[in-house]
């Protein structure tokens, strides 16, 4: 077996699951402050992933910041390479792991896009 074909295999056979990659995500997000934290359960509802998280940071410098650390947290501890959409200017921060979806926002911007109002049960209470 060509060793691109293992490495593919050993890949694939060390992936965490969606619930190992959300917690790990919710660890991170509460160690560096994050506020207003929302996980949502997208399983049987949307085929973009398991579940989405969306928190909120003081500042463009935290988003940002929560951001670069989440990312590299992922990488170290589960080999995950995240696409990451947003962090240069800090007002929403998209991290797509492919299980799990983050949305990062400024208050302002969360409040603008309510994102939580789309994707939560009607009659669910946002923390």
């Amino acid at each position: 077996m060509p060793a691109d074909d293992r490495a593919g295999m050993m890949a694939a056979q060390t992936l965490p699951s969606s619930e190992a990659l959300l917690a790990r995500i919710l660890s991170s997000l509460d160690s560096d402050k994050a506020e207003e934290l929302v996980q949502i359960d997208l399983r049987g509802r949307t085929a973009i992933g398991d579940y989405m998280v969306i928190a909120s940071g003081r500042s463009s410098r935290q988003v940002s910041a929560m951001a670069e650390k989440l990312v590299d947290r992922l990488k170290q501890e589960f080999g995950v390479i995240a696409k990451v959409e947003g962090k240069d200017t800090g007002d929403w921060v998209l991290i797509d792991t492919g299980d799990v979806i983050v949305h990062l926002f400024r208050p302002e911007v969360r409040e603008f896009y309510q994102l939580e109002k789309m994707w939560l049960p009607q009659g669910a209470a946002t923390a």
